[in-house]
């Protein structure tokens, strides 16, 4: 068969032009790649061969108002693995275990953080010790894969003594990757988990840098080799600054020792500025960094003084009679009694009301007193019929606009609202259409109804200090907040501040008084509901005040429980006072039977 010739010369040139397409398009191509996408791909090649490894950030410093550390950051260790696979990771883990010592709860720990972020390195050992990471450096060839870094690690200086308002920092959970609040967290990072560390997270969390690491095909480590990137480091968040006296702090927790269980708050009544929050016992969340160990966990799980409950925040109890200033200043601002006004039944160790006797905590009487006296001597007979006089629904309004019923609105996380009525339909719902007028005499004296946190009652406290305004208590150094809850004359307050000054000058705190001070509060005695193993009654033993009376520097509040009668706590807070204001208190004795 032949071709034409122009047949052949039209089939040369096709040939030529596709050879010729074909070849621009290549060129198109390796132009693009080489050229135009050049940072592209190398990006992608540093990629396979590179791994980043996160470096933690210090956490902020935190101190108190003196510039002392309450929160502090110091070298630590953490061992991590880099796994291409789950298999891979639970392999290495496997052999490691041979090694050094790891749980079946740490192997399980770190796979499910390798599932979480598998492109980033699978924490084995947050918080390994110098010890265990001397061991696995002499057996790094063994293990390509380990990351070992030196990372801060937070620490508390002052161990339990600040546990229950600093909290303590832990691993991010997962629930917690869930919230929006932290969309831009990683797993593995480390979070506050209570207290100011929770609280003030933003600020104290820090930015995280990175460190590349080249790897072969497997995905291990190649000991020797550099990256062509730059390490990005980690960068410090600033300090925070609190209104914490560590000194008076570790005072309050001295003062409680092993022995107390209960809570203490001293706060500046003009500011809100909290000087000192304890609660009795405590746990030491140095212990919590890095992973509870889990019998530690079990021992404070299982103690039956409570230390992973905070009595100063959360713990709602009976006021007793520190509440009889609240029913006093209800029935002032209603007009329905004055200082000196006496009631008609003088106190002769207690009342009838219907087919019931109501004591006195005094058996012996008190016999025709004013209010004022009554305060003084704390006399339950005079404050039932000073309910009665009010009524159950005055009563409940007013501690409702006392903020009876409310937070006190510190700066931390863990506080609980207070149990009281919300109103009349309180009482409705739970006893029925027909229950008893005589609730009004126990929610007169501060018990019934009504439980309030050590927190509550020293912010009402600070109204009494001042000129009827609650300070909001802060933490962390902020713009003083108050709110008017006392609607008295001057003159009237006054008054109250004069009765609570004869509490501690002939009352029921007479041996709690500060020598060059005038000391200003109110014993409270409750009734817990619990029993001895006599079947006594155990009782919470109340005090709140302030000092000096014409000029208050300091309001406190302490609560023991099953303390036995006011006094005790008057003692321990009139110590707590005392070394704040530099003075000497007239009585130690901090152990007062009641």
């Amino acid at each position: 068969m032949s071709f034409h010739p122009n047949d052949v010369r039209r089939r040369g040139i096709a040939a030529n032009v596709i050879v010729a397409a074909v070849i621009l398009f290549l060129s198109a191509g390796f132009f693009r790649t080489q050229v135009l996408e050049h940072a592209e791909y190398r990006l992608q090649s540093e990629t396979n061969r590179l791994r980043e490894v996160p470096l933690p950030a210090p956490r902020g410093v935190i101190y108190d108002r003196n510039g002392k550390p309450i929160a502090d950051n110091v070298v630590g260790y953490s061992v991590s693995v880099l796994a291409q696979k789950e298999d891979t990771l639970r392999a290495v883990l496997q052999r490691l275990s041979g090694t050094i010592n790891i749980t079946p709860t740490q192997i399980e720990q770190a796979v499910r953080r390798f599932r979480r972020a598998p492109a980033r390195p699978a924490v084995i050992l947050p918080d390994a010790s110098f010890d265990v990471v001397s061991v696995l450096e002499e057996h790094r060839m063994q293990f390509p894969g380990l990351i070992i870094q030196s990372s801060p690690r937070r620490f508390y200086p002052d161990g339990p003594i600040v546990a229950p308002f600093v909290g303590y920092t832990g691993e991010i959970s997962e629930s917690e990757l869930a919230k929006p609040e932290y969309e831009d967290y990683k797993a593995g990072q480390q979070v506050g988990k209570q207290g100011l560390e929770r609280a003030y997270e933003t600020q104290l969390r820090g930015r995280e840098g990175s460190q590349f690491v080249e790897v072969d095909a497997r995905g291990r480590v190649v000991a020797g080799q550099g990256s062509a990137r730059p390490d990005l480091l980690p960068v410090a968040a600033p300090p925070l600054y609190t209104n914490i006296d560590l000194d008076l702090q570790r005072f309050v927790a001295g003062i409680f020792g092993d022995s107390l269980i209960g809570g203490a708050v001293a706060m500046e009544p003009k500011t809100g500025a909290v000087l000192a929050l304890y609660s009795a016992p405590t746990p030491d969340y140095n212990r919590f960094i890095g992973g509870v160990p889990a019998a530690y966990f079990d021992s404070l799980r299982t103690d039956p003084r409570r230390p992973l409950y905070n009595k100063a925040l959360q713990g709602a109890y009976p006021p007793g009679s520190t509440w009889k200033l609240a029913t006093t200043v209800v029935g002032l601002e209603m007009g329905a009694v004055t200082m000196s006004d006496r009631m008609p039944i003088p106190c002769t160790g207690g009342m009838q009301y219907g087919n019931r006797y109501f004591r006195c905590w005094d058996k012996r009487g008190h016999g025709s007193l004013p209010l004022s006296g009554a305060i003084a001597k704390s006399c339950d007979v005079y404050f039932y019929q000073l309910g009665l006089r009010l009524g159950l629904a005055r009563l409940v309004a007013g501690g409702v606009s006392l903020g009876m019923q409310s937070k006190a609105g510190i700066d931390l996380p863990e506080e609980k609202r207070p149990r009281f009525p919300e109103s009349i339909d309180y009482f409705n719902r739970k006893y029925g259409k027909n229950w008893s007028q005589s609730i009004v005499l126990s929610m007169a004296i501060g018990q019934g109804d009504n439980s309030q946190t050590i927190l509550n009652m020293a912010r009402f406290y600070s109204a009494l200090a001042t000129d009827g305004s609650a300070a909001k208590p802060e933490i962390v150094r902020g713009k003083p907040e108050r709110v008017q809850i006392v609607k008295l004359s001057d003159e009237q307050m006054d008054q109250l501040r004069g009765a609570l000054v004869g509490v501690v000058e002939g009352g029921t705190a007479s041996r709690s008084a500060i020598k060059g001070v005038q000391l200003a509060g109110k014993t409270g005695t409750a009734q817990s509901g619990q029993l001895d193993e006599n079947g006594k009654e155990l009782d919470h033993a109340w005090f709140v005040g302030f000092a000096p009376a014409n000029d208050p520097k300091i309001v406190v509040a302490v609560m023991i429980e099953f303390g036995g009668h006011g006094t005790r706590a008057a003692a321990i807070a009139s110590a707590i006072i005392a070394n704040y204001l530099k003075v000497t208190p007239i009585s130690s004795d901090l152990t007062t039977e009641g």
